[in-house]
């Protein structure tokens, strides 16, 4: 039997915490799917295609011999509709603190109340990438700041293109 997971966010933008889960969960399951929030009531600085073209890039990069069992795919509406018209059965989240696990938590409750048979796993952030959110990265680069240490090199540059000094997002 196939092992499916989806691994579901804004990925606003997609970070290296991101990948380095991703990176893992595809270790554990036979596919995983990155599903990418189209309506998440969030002000998000990429439009969905963006993001999708982001994180194709990015996991193109990171895809070799040993990894290649990734999708990438946008989804509306519930979660667990979503994994059930997958056939999935897991639900991959990033943990970076204690802070993440009481809402995380809550979710995969809900969840698991939609439907019994969907599990969530839950993977610890590597301790280099413990602090990193989509939200601090962008703070930021809306800034100006440096955030190359902690985003793909593309993800850096689209980061920089939206927020450029005088630009429709950026600092004024």
């Amino acid at each position: 039997m196939t092992t499916i997971a989806v691994y579901p966010g804004t990925f606003d933008p997609i970070t290296y915490g991101h990948l380095n889960i991703l990176q893992r969960a595809a270790k554990l399951f036979d596919k995983v799917i990155i599903a990418v929030a189209a309506d998440n009531y969030k002000d998000n600085i990429f439009t969905l295609e963006e993001r999708l073209q982001l994180i194709h890039k990015c996991c193109g990069d990171i895809c070799d011999e040993n990894i290649n069992n990734i999708e990438v795919e946008s989804f509306r509406g519930l979660l667990v509709p979503y994994l059930e018209s997958k056939n999935a059965t897991a639900i991959i989240r990033g943990l970076r603190a204690i802070s993440d696990f009481e809402h995380e938590m809550q979710m995969a409750s809900m969840n698991k109340t939609l439907n019994k048979q969907i599990e969530t796993v839950f993977l610890m952030s590597d301790t280099n990438y413990s602090f990193v959110s989509s939200t601090i990265i962008k703070g930021v680069a809306i800034m100006g700041g440096n955030v190359e240490e902690l985003v793909p090199p593309i993800v850096s540059e689209a980061l920089k293109r939206k927020y450029e000094v005088g630009g429709k997002n950026g600092r004024r």
